[in-house]
């Protein structure tokens, strides 16, 4: 039996959740440095200067690819989450242990010497509000719930 609280837009055809907006920003928000590799790797002739631009120290680059991964799986999962309920379920619990390692990160870095910029900071406070939604979020939260048929 399909779920009452949220209105019938909130679903799709096939009568599952669909998954927020906010949901496929946090996964960007997750995956930036991701993104930030397939921009340098399109952009050939600016590539490298686009990675030392964000990221001088390239250890901290590869790192920076860590946090990412569950928000990779989770968006190459996300279409056909009705076939792997279990790992869709833990997905939830891995973007969010994600997430309180992003968060933890770039302070760290500023403890170790790394001069405090507005991206970082700008960073800092979008990865809070990330964390808070992914804990809080009812919708969310129930899309990663098993569909009882």
């Amino acid at each position: 039996m399909k779920n009452i609280d949220f209105s019938p837009s909130a679903y799709d055809g096939h009568g599952r959740l669909r998954l927020p907006f906010l949901f496929w920003c946090v996964l960007l928000l997750q995956a930036r440095t991701w993104v930030l590799f397939v921009m340098a790797g399109a952009s050939r002739q600016q590539g490298d200067t686009l990675l030392n631009l964000f990221y001088p120290d390239h250890d901290n680059f590869w790192l920076g690819l860590l946090p990412g991964v569950p928000a990779v799986i989770a968006f190459l999962v996300s279409g056909r989450r009705h076939q792997n309920p279990r790992l869709w379920a833990a997905m939830r619990w891995a973007l969010i242990a994600a997430q309180l390692v992003l968060m933890v990160w770039q302070p760290l870095l500023w403890w170790q010497g790394e001069p405090l910029s507005g991206i970082g900071f700008t960073l800092v406070i979008l990865d809070i509000f990330a964390l808070w939604w992914l804990l809080s979020n009812r919708r969310l939260r129930a899309c990663f719930l098993p569909v009882e048929d």
